[in-house]
């Protein structure tokens, strides 16, 4: 099978709910969507560093548990594992504190023998981390090299905004290693300062040619050379949206090991690609939003054929 690699940080997130902490879970949005593939049988890597610590024994021990690969999670000495404090509103959206103690040799571990077929995920404050830049692009250009398909997602928050004009540039080089970007309605506006999908699409497509551009209830908007479509999203009452554009992107991974979506110098999608790579998103990110937890159930691989098969038809 394809191997799928995740490259990003690594959190544990206690969430709080009126200001009483609800769950406390292993997080960070790489992690959130390989533990989703890694429960419907998708064989998983993550590249990431934790501390030696409790913190990340408890992390390291999750991840086992779960069945991704540990081949490459550096763990260090120097400094702890991130924590993240996450306060759920009135409507379970999310707002983020971060508590952060790095070594000042970050990103340590071996790097992966990257094929042709294999996926790697990148994104979030990890891709335009200065501490960090140098070590992941030494990533990004073994994997662009093998040929293996790119996905970004910039996951670019409302913290991100006091330094935008200095990170324009790196993240316009993170469009340039993609082979698709996934990104937010908000990521976009706060990138660009634009709500228009079509404008945000000219300026991404400059960089790589395939966007997908989710909007929570407003529905999904997806970009190609050749193909523009929107599409309607099912209205939930969501327990909470924290891990919701995660599983977007794990359904995306999902539907291109599934349908054997490949690329040759490049990726090009045809109508049907892009139809099984939303519909499988809406489906992973619908899952996710009815629950605490920020990656589906195991059992979630035994309904998503079904689920799958009727929103197709739906889309056909």
């Amino acid at each position: 099978m394809r191997r799928v690699f995740g490259l990003g940080e690594t959190v544990l997130d206690i969430i709080f709910k009126n200001h009483q902490p609800i769950a406390a879970k292993a997080g960070g949005s790489i992690l959130n969507t390989l533990v989703s593939l890694a429960r419907v049988d998708i064989p998983s890597y993550f590249i990431t560093e934790i501390g030696n610590d409790k913190v990340g024994d408890n992390i390291a021990l999750f991840l086992q548990e779960n069945g991704l690969s540990t081949d490459f999670v550096h763990r260090f000495d120097e400094g702890q594992s991130a924590i993240a404090l996450a306060y759920l509103n009135d409507e379970n959206d999310a707002e983020y504190e971060f508590f952060k103690n790095y070594p000042k040799q970050r990103l340590q571990g071996d790097i992966p023998d990257f094929n042709k077929d294999d996926i790697l995920i990148f994104g979030s404050s990890f891709g335009i981390n200065p501490a960090v830049r140098t070590r992941l692009k030494d990533y990004l250009e073994a994997a662009k090299k093998a040929g293996t398909i790119i996905i970004y997602d910039p996951n670019f928050r409302n913290q991100h905004l006091e330094n935008q004009d200095q990170l324009i540039q790196v993240l316009e080089e993170n469009f340039a290693y993609a082979d698709l970007v996934r990104g937010s309605d908000e990521d976009f506006s706060n990138i660009y300062g634009l709500c228009d999908p079509k404008a945000v699409y000219a300026k991404v497509a400059a960089f790589c040619p395939n966007l997908i551009i989710t909007a929570g209830a407003k529905g999904v908007y997806t970009f190609g050379i050749n193909y523009h479509h929107h599409f309607q999203v099912p209205i939930i009452d969501p327990v909470s949206t924290i891990g919701a554009g995660d599983n977007f992107n794990a359904g995306i991974i999902k539907s291109l090991t599934d349908f054997n979506i490949i690329k040759q110098s490049e990726l090009k999608l045809s109508r049907e690609d892009w139809i099984h790579l939303t519909t499988y998103g809406i489906e992973f990110s619908s899952e996710v939003c009815m629950k605490l937890d920020n990656y589906v159930d195991a059992s979630f691989k035994d309904q998503l054929a079904v689920k799958v098969s009727h929103r197709i038809s739906a889309a056909n």
